[in-house]
């Protein structure tokens, strides 16, 4: 299955372009986009706000890019609050779980370890 990219977005056709929430509200300008380690797609992109200049992290999986425009489907309150890692460094697996848990999002099946509250998801009651 290795190869399958599953956004067609081309992170260095992002930066530079607006992110809105999902009521049309602008949100800020990409500033840059972090690739998954493991498959080298786009997986995040980081907004400069414009508030106290910070920036934030959005998801791009259930982003999409419409006329040339990045729509993220999360209320900019939400978007706001994300954790702030600061840009032009490398995001650490902890700082991406920080996110995904932020967003609710399910982590992405490609990783190798699975969430440890799944730890004990499929074992039968009373195998012990």
């Amino acid at each position: 299955m290795g190869g399958i990219v599953h956004t067609d977005i081309d992170p260095r056709s992002l930066i530079g372009r607006k992110a809105l929430d999902r009521d049309g509200h602008k949100i800020g300008t990409i500033d840059e986009v972090y690739l998954d380690d493991a498959t080298g797609e786009p997986e995040w992109a980081a907004v400069r706000t414009g508030l106290f200049s910070r920036d934030a992290f959005v998801p791009l999986a259930p982003s999409e890019l419409v006329e040339d425009v990045l729509q993220v489907p999360f209320a900019r309150a939400l978007i706001k609050e994300a954790p702030d890692f600061g840009v032009g460094r490398h995001l650490s697996p902890e700082q991406e779980l920080q996110l995904y848990h932020h967003y609710g999002l399910d982590l992405p099946s490609s990783r190798g370890e699975e969430p440890p509250e799944d730890r004990d998801f499929g074992r039968l009651a009373g195998e012990d």
